[in-house]
């Protein structure tokens, strides 16, 4: 008996080992594929590996959220409003939820103002002083011309608006906040969360700064001019020809209500258009990056000396006014071609994605046809998860994008130039008959102004009419009677025309701008199991 009792004790002491031994390489295991799960997680842009333990913001909760949106100004802010009505379960997060204060994005062209209605967010330029601009009004040399928008065949409500930026922001934020499936919450994405090629997420600081994720089938960055994400995403290549001065007149009347105003001065224009009933915003542009000191006095002495005298006289004293107040903001002009780099589970999309110079006020215009664009698109999909298939899909967008967005940037960087002025014999004779050209009125001043509003987005015609003006140069400079001298100004004439906008159409892509037809993308259909 007493042999079979130790019998017992040995091999339970051996099957206690075993079963130890056992139990140590199952728990060994389990730790290693929890270090390979997380260590799939890379950040993008430093490549951090981190484990996450977080409830809410776990891989397991990714039913909660079908679409990230990183930013809630004009693009972010429409667009969840968008998806939300749509029925996507959508999560913003945004740096900083309180009023923005800015001196651009304060126009909205006609064209914008219809993809506001065809999004349902028309009320969103209502209750905050929003002026109707009918138009614009050129100023050159003591001369002046009106451009009045063609509205003729539109419902008496569309034109342009002109606003407090951070008025509009906030209603676009409250809209879609009202909305049960759309969360705002305020907090910094600091890095994109990548998973051998995919994003699946972002890492973010809360205000209180605790470090979260969120995880989602598609991420969608729209966190503005000073995006640190876009390098993850495209191949930016940001150029800042000119910095914009802000200030705000008071206490005076514009020459011609309801229309924004355009002074073709030395060195570069001088913009004037309603904020409020009460307000004019006053834009100064500065060519370069250097721009005078506001600390030291020089900025106010540069824009007493050399820009007041070039002012209208209606506003001048009001200008000054506003320069001794001394509430003077600037802001740099930045000009980035879209140049997108397909990334499965993300998309780029506002001012991260792609900008133009500001003087023609195109930017939201451009963010919101975007965003209907999008929108279309991603309506017949019910599931978002398979990111290869949705990558391939969603690359028709950057080709459907193209004919108003093009139109528009390339617009704006050619006026740009065509206004500012320059030494160049040639260059001064294209922006006098840029001048000229758009005071013949009809179909001169209707045509560019219908590509200015975004309510005529076709780029054959922007060359068009760019190049109508470049020969409408050379034909006063050739009569009555041409000489050697005017011949040789008019083929340089000729020359800068070209070289103004073809490296622009060719940063936009020439076939995608001109052809899209041809390009196959254009044909995805979405994919069947969706």
């Amino acid at each position: 008996m007493a042999a079979l009792t130790d019998q017992y004790i040995v091999w339970t002491f051996f099957a206690s080992l075993i079963g130890f031994f056992l139990l140590f390489i199952l728990r060994l295991n389990g730790k290693n594929k929890s270090k390979k799960d997380t260590g799939n997680y890379k950040i993008q842009n430093d490549i951090v590996k981190r484990s996450s333990n977080d409830g809410d913001s776990s891989p397991e909760n990714d039913s909660r959220t079908d679409i990230i949106i990183v930013g809630a100004g004009v693009a972010g802010a429409a667009l969840a409003h968008t998806l939300g009505k749509d029925g996507r379960r959508v999560r913003v997060i945004e740096r900083d939820l309180t009023e923005p204060d800015r001196i651009v994005g304060e126009l909205l062209q006609p064209g914008g103002y219809l993809k506001l209605v065809e999004l349902g967010l028309q009320d969103c330029v209502e209750e905050i002083d929003a002026q109707q601009v009918l138009g614009y009004a050129l100023f050159k040399d003591g001369k002046n011309t009106r451009l009045s928008y063609p509205l003729e065949k539109f419902h008496a409500d569309v034109s342009g608006r002109s606003f407090h930026n951070g008025r509009f922001i906030q209603r676009m934020r409250e809209k879609a906040a009202t909305l049960p499936n759309v969360r705002l919450e305020q907090g910094t994405v600091t890095c994109l969360l990548e998973e051998n090629g995919t994003i699946k997420g972002v890492q973010y600081k809360t205000k209180d700064g605790q470090e979260l994720r969120a995880f989602s089938p598609l991420t969608i960055v729209c966190d503005g001019c000073f995006s640190n994400l876009r390098r993850s995403l495209c191949k930016p290549k940001v150029d800042v020809p000119s910095c914009f001065v802000g200030l705000v007149l008071e206490n005076c009347q514009l020459p011609f209500a309801n229309h924004g105003h355009v002074i073709l001065a030395d060195p570069s224009p001088i913009l004037f258009y309603p904020i409020s009933s009460t307000e004019i915003r006053c834009l100064v542009d500065v060519p370069g990056q250097k721009i005078p000191s506001i600390a030291n006095g020089e900025m106010a002495n540069y824009l007493k000396t050399v820009v007041a005298p070039q002012v209208p006289p209606e506003l001048h004293d009001a200008f000054i006014s506003a320069v001794e107040k001394g509430h003077i903001r600037t802001m740099p002009n930045r000009s980035m071609p879209a140049d997108p780099q397909p990334t499965p589970g993300a998309l780029l999309m506002g001012d991260a994605f792609n900008m133009r110079h500001p003087l023609t006020g195109g930017g939201m215009t451009v963010a919101l046809s975007d965003i209907v664009v999008l929108r279309n698109l991603l309506k017949p999909l019910n599931d978002l998860h398979d990111s290869a298939s949705l990558t391939t899909y969603l690359e028709s967008f950057y080709t459907l994008r193209k004919p108003v967005a093009s139109t528009i940037n390339t617009l704006a960087g050619a006026l740009y130039k065509v206004f500012s002025s320059s030494p160049d014999q040639a260059r001064k004779e294209m922006r006098q008959a840029c001048f000229d050209y758009l005071s013949l009125g009809g179909v001169f001043s209707s045509g560019p102004v219908a590509l200015l509003s975004g309510l005529n987005p076709r780029p054959s015609s922007l060359v068009l009419h760019f190049f109508a003006v470049a020969i409408y140069g050379v034909g006063r400079l050739l009569l009555p009677f041409p000489s050697l001298k005017r011949m040789w100004i008019g083929a340089r004439l000729i020359s800068s025309a070209s070289g103004i906008i073809f490296p622009i159409i060719k940063a936009e892509g020439v076939r995608q701008m001109f052809f899209p037809a041809t390009v196959p993308a254009i044909y995805r259909a979405p994919p069947a199991d969706y």
